[in-house]
């Protein structure tokens, strides 16, 4: 979802990216593993493409992980510029992944309370993030540079996307194109952060020598809950 302040635009339709053939991160295996997992993610979606004459030109990090080092970094980006990608950066993301699963379970035992716990909690600390990051855009770049949210498709977003996208209407965003996203000169900031998968705003200000400070804590009580349930570390497929 890319979102930019204070006006309405319509977008018909959606654009298709790769994210891999089998969610690889780039930071948990050997570069041409990464590329080969690239190229397998290519196949079904470029002929789906094809069948609107549109180009594959955008691919998503797993993870969101870009590189556990600049080295390996800057070789993906070569890679990937080579088949004609661009990335696809991701500036605000408040977890739904993680509140997904519980969710789904809750929805499966017919526990509406919970449910209705896990969208206010949602809904609220998607507001925290927001917050945060449009003030960190502002630190950073003097405005608020075109957003890109990351949202997955899951139950909690089927059942309540109206709601979420409520909430943004009233904070004075509309939709717009990733194309039209990433013309924002934001998007040409000097880059070089290296490490655990994270949005581009944080990216920025540690290529600045200034790491963000005090990003929204998520509740704890929607990890213990999904550990619960899987009975293991939850999020293992994020993003």
């Amino acid at each position: 979802m890319i979102a930019s302040r204070r006006s309405i635009s319509g977008y018909g339709g959606f654009e298709l990216g790769n994210h891999t053939f089998a969610h690889t991160s780039l930071n948990r295996v050997p570069l041409q593993a990464w590329e080969e997992d690239v190229i397998r993610g290519e196949t079904v979606t470029r002929m789906l493409l094809a069948q609107h004459k549109m180009k594959l030109r955008y691919l998503r990090h797993p993870y969101l992980d870009a590189g556990r080092d600049l080295q390996t970094r800057r070789d993906a980006e070569a890679f990937l510029s080579s088949r004609g990608y661009q990335v696809a950066p991701v500036t605000m993301d408040a977890w739904d992944w993680m509140y997904a699963g519980v969710y789904e379970d809750a929805r499966r035992r017919g526990d509406t309370a919970l449910e209705q716990q896990l969208v206010a909690s949602y809904l609220s600390y998607t507001t925290t993030v927001f917050d945060y990051y449009e003030k960190l855009s502002r630190d950073l770049f003097g405005y608020e540079p075109k957003q890109i949210l990351l949202l997955h498709g899951n139950w909690l977003e089927a059942d309540h996307i109206g709601e979420l996208i409520e909430l943004l209407r009233k904070r004075g965003y509309r939709f717009v194109t990733l194309e039209d996203a990433l013309g924002d000169a934001a998007y040409s900031s000097p880059d070089e952060y290296v490490g655990e998968g994270t949005g581009w705003l944080d990216h920025w200000a540690d290529t600045r020598g200034k790491p963000a400070q005090g990003a929204p804590v998520f509740p704890q009580w929607v990890i213990d809950k999904a550990k619960e349930i899987h009975h293991a570390p939850a999020g293992s497929t994020p993003y």
